[in-house]
């Protein structure tokens, strides 16, 4: 199927004939909501038929799968339809081969670029697989690729030298910023406010705020670029980490000042920092500008607005928000249960906290994972370790929201362990561990050696443990080497 390349044309899908989608392709993929299972069977559906869509459609769509992380539909619709004759421009090839680095890993997207044509070797498919690098911590190859951008004098902009400023400061060496700082203004490479931000993280990185106030002070004598709110979020949140919650309030009142346009985000971002700063009225005033500028308010905001009100011990104005947003939901999100959920639980109010779980499950939600761990935490600071136990097998069963498996923390599985050592419990050990070979592939030694020393306690055997232990890869301690002798006497 043919791909008509219609550049200049309105973008408007009212007006097509038959042979086309009646539906603007975003539209369709998302017209049964926007989970991975619903948006894949409705690109499959389309992939289908025979029905056609205008370039531009396609770029849009990607872009929207994108950013909602829907990577696999995205590299699935980037290549069909390539295959089906639309032709890749060079910033069509640099985001399939983020696609391919996100679905298929770093070496596919390697070799995508090695089968690039040279015209496509530019800064575009360069930086981009630069970016695959830095957000993979792969600071060898990453350094080796800008210094080859160099010597093909591909003229770096800012975004190729934020890619390993950002780098650096994953990998915990934010020194190593100001000497690229100063690289870019050699090279007469102009910064973006992203830049500015990352240098100001930096600094703030090696505690010198006073460092991080003369980025500021440049950035305005500079002009050419202006400070945005993610300037002063960035700022005041600096401030805060750094305990200057005075110099923090007045970030935040020039962020107040920019939010001319009434950015969402921004207005979260005033929320949780005046929450973090301690001023409650202060949060409450900025949540009533944001109700005011969207009327219908996403399930997002009123889960940022409750956590920060139980962060601040006002349980009761959490929960005022939280059935007002109850009453009006068009989708129950059980993330926001989670929040009062888990302030109950802290206090001590299981019944409440059940209670609402099993009012969401009611509504639609089920209990997700972090459901299950804060009944979890609950009920084995409290001491009852079977319902702890239940709760864990909950969480591994439902599993992580973006398709990976949830793990128990070491800790958890660790102090379990001794428990049942304690208890000469084999039965509850193996059952734990039963519950964790469906959440990780290999079973850590220090459980299988809990594991055996629960068996010597209890007095029991087993003539198959060291069968056991050679089938599952594992080299116990010489302490537990003499214990086996005892624990598998037939």
């Amino acid at each position: 199927m043919a791909m008509p390349q219609l550049y200049g044309r309105t973008k408007s899908v009212t007006k097509r004939s038959k042979k086309y989608l009646e539906e603007a392709l975003y539209v369709r993929l998302f017209k049964e909501g926007s989970s991975e299972v619903s948006v894949r069977q409705q690109l499959n559906q389309f992939l289908k038929s025979s029905k056609r869509v205008f370039k531009w459609e396609v770029g849009d769509t990607i872009k929207k799968l994108r950013s909602r992380n829907l990577y696999y539909p995205a590299v699935k619709l980037s290549e069909t339809m390539s295959s089906r004759g639309m032709n890749k421009t060079v910033s069509d090839q640099a985001i399939h081969l983020d696609l391919v680095a996100k679905t298929r890993g770093i070496p596919a997207a390697e070799n995508y670029f090695i089968d690039l044509p040279e015209t496509s070797k530019n800064l575009r498919t360069y930086g981009a697989l630069l970016n695959c690098y830095c957000k993979e911590l792969m600071t060898e190859e990453a350094e080796a690729l800008i210094e080859k951008m160099k010597e093909l004098n591909l003229g770096l902009s800012s975004m190729s030298y934020n890619s390993l400023m950002t780098l650096y400061t994953k990998v915990g060496q934010p020194e190593r910023i100001p000497a690229i700082i100063q690289e870019m203004k050699a090279d007469n490479v102009m910064p973006d406010s992203y830049t500015y931000n990352v240098w100001m993280r930096a600094l703030a990185a090696v505690n010198d705020i006073s460092g991080v106030e003369r980025v500021i002070e440049e950035m305005k004598r500079d002009g050419r670029v202006a400070a945005n709110w993610t300037t002063y979020s960035n700022l005041a949140s600096i401030y805060v980490d750094a305990g200057y919650f005075d110099k923090a309030e007045k970030a935040l009142k020039e962020l107040e000042k920019i939010n001319a346009n009434k950015d969402l985000f921004a207005f979260q971002f005033l929320i949780t920092l005046y929450g973090r700063t301690g001023k409650l009225l202060e949060v409450y005033r900025i949540w009533r500008s944001l109700r005011l500028a969207f009327p219908k308010t996403a399930n997002i905001s009123y889960l940022n607005m409750i956590q920060v009100l139980v962060n601040l011990k006002d349980v009761p104005g959490a929960e005022k928000c939280f059935r007002e947003w109850e009453s009006g939901c068009s989708t129950y999100d059980i993330r926001v249960a989670n929040v009062i959920i888990s302030a109950y639980a802290k206090e001590g109010l299981v019944d409440k906290a059940e209670e609402l779980k099993e009012r969401a499950r009611r509504r639609g939600a089920k209990p997700n994972s972090k459901t299950w761990e804060i009944f979890c935490d609950y009920y084995l600071k409290n001491g009852d370790v079977k319902l702890g136990v239940d709760c864990i097998a909950n969480a591994v069963s439902a599993g992580r929201g973006n398709g990976q498996k949830w793990v128990p923390s070491p800790v958890i599985v660790g102090s379990l362990m001794a428990h049942f050592e304690q208890q000469k419990d084999v039965d509850g050990a193996e059952d734990l561990i039963e519950i964790l070979k469906k959440a990780v592939d290999d079973v850590a030694v220090e459980v299988f050696e809990s594991l055996i020393r629960t068996y010597a306690a209890a007095g029991r055997k087993s003539q198959l443990m060291r069968r056991r232990l050679k089938m599952e890869n594992v080299e116990v301690s010489d302490d537990c080497q003499k214990l086996l002798e005892a624990i598998c006497v037939e």
